[in-house]
């Protein structure tokens, strides 16, 4: 079923424009770069020193997120899929795959930083970086799901 589900993202609604779009967006959330960002720039521009303790928290969330994902990753081992004839839109990093590092970390930032900004806004571009990994045939369904439900999970128990 994964596999089916990969190889349907993979061989649908794809345009030239559409899939350069998806692999910009993509390459943004490697290592946790824009949410990391996102986080620093928070602390650096609040005059509220409480505010600017959430914001470096919601960083070390990430980061910790990030960290767990990665261990995870090497115990685990799982290979990207393999498409036949369908190579990868998108460079990676390493081909081991479970669980996603991209929905780990968003997730993650999705939680710790939804006290201080929109969480609409957080959890729309969460869930973008998650869909966007099997679009471009990088990740299975299942290693998204899991990042999502790791990188909630890391929040939830630093909040």
């Amino acid at each position: 079923m994964d596999r089916a589900a990969v190889l349907f993202a993979r061989t649908h609604g794809h345009q030239p424009g559409v899939e350069r779009t998806v692999a910009a967006y993509s390459r943004a959330g490697e290592h946790a770069a824009c949410w990391l960002a996102l986080g620093l720039a928070g602390a650096a521009f609040t005059r509220d020193p409480d505010r600017r303790t959430r914001w470096l928290r919601g960083v070390g969330t990430v980061a910790a997120s990030y960290g767990a994902n990665q261990a995870i990753k090497f115990a685990v081992r799982r290979h990207r899929p393999e498409l036949d004839g369908l190579p990868p839109i998108t460079s990676v990093v390493t081909q081991l795959s479970f669980p996603s590092a991209h929905a780990t970390t968003s997730f993650a930032a999705a939680r710790a930083y939804a006290r201080l900004v929109p969480a609409w806004a957080l959890y729309a571009a969460a869930g973008a970086f998650a869909v966007s990994r099997p679009y471009l045939g990088v990740h299975y369904p299942s290693d998204v799901l899991a990042g999502a439900l790791l990188g909630t999970a890391i929040a939830e128990v630093r909040s």
